[in-house]
């Protein structure tokens, strides 16, 4: 793998994945926390691949297949999918609650799959280092907030249970669509943004404008936050 002479990696120094302590990798374990120090997490980009293709496949079940079964003593049974719970509360004049089940639902989940698979590109071209990092910090900002699709379910369940007796049970695309989130989420921490820097530098691609050069006036290196 080629470095930037400008990385610490290019001098054998690994940051701790731990506390954040820069150590000679030599030394193969954190002499703070005790942690394995690797250049790089091991096989992140095969494991971000991996994920990331599993979350796609689950993402059609999950949107498929009914979320909620729905037993009243009124209308008997109800099956609903995320997109059918959309339209049923659009139709019903519940506007917000159909905006936010499809952007949590159905927006968010397929933009982060597209965003993993973007990033997992440019590790392997080395393309647009700077956009590709902005597009990664959006991403894993993101992943904090995958819980509001649990919310979204239980406000869901919450508005329906407003009605006459009846059981609810979570169908197949409840267990697929928590699924995509947890993959999503796994995709997106085992993911190592400092390969598509290491691809740029072994492209010839850095990208880095004259402000941001090795040196500077002082002749102190710049240090880039992805680029240890």
């Amino acid at each position: 793998m080629t470095f930037d002479p400008a990385t610490a990696a290019s001098r054998g120094l690994a940051r701790c994945h731990s506390c954040g302590r820069a150590e000679a990798v030599e030394s193969r374990w954190c002499p703070v926390c005790e942690t394995p120090l690797h250049l790089r997490k091991p096989a992140s980009l095969e494991r971000t691949i991996a994920l990331t293709i599993g979350a796609a496949l689950l993402y059609f079940p999950a949107n498929l297949l009914p979320v909620l079964r729905i037993q009243s003593t009124l209308k008997g049974e109800q099956q609903n999918t995320i997109l059918s719970g959309v339209i049923q509360f659009w139709q019903d004049g519940d506007y917000p609650v159909a905006l936010i089940i499809l952007t949590a639902s159905v927006v968010i989940p397929i933009l982060k799959v597209l965003a993993i698979i973007a990033l997992c590109l440019a590790a392997r071209s080395g393309r647009s280092p700077r956009a590709m990092t902005r597009l990664y910090r959006m991403t894993e900002y993101i992943g904090r907030w995958s819980m509001v699709d649990v919310f979204v379910v239980a406000i869901l369940v919450g508005v329906v249970q407003l009605g006459s007796v009846m059981q609810i049970e979570a169908g197949a695309g409840a267990v697929a669509f928590a699924s995509v989130v947890v993959l999503t989420m796994l995709a997106a921490r085992s993911f190592d943004p400092r390969l598509i820097w290491d691809a740029s530098a072994a492209k010839g691609r850095m990208g880095i404008p004259e402000a941001d050069s090795s040196t500077t006036g002082a002749g102190t290196a710049v240090y880039h936050p992805f680029h240890a």
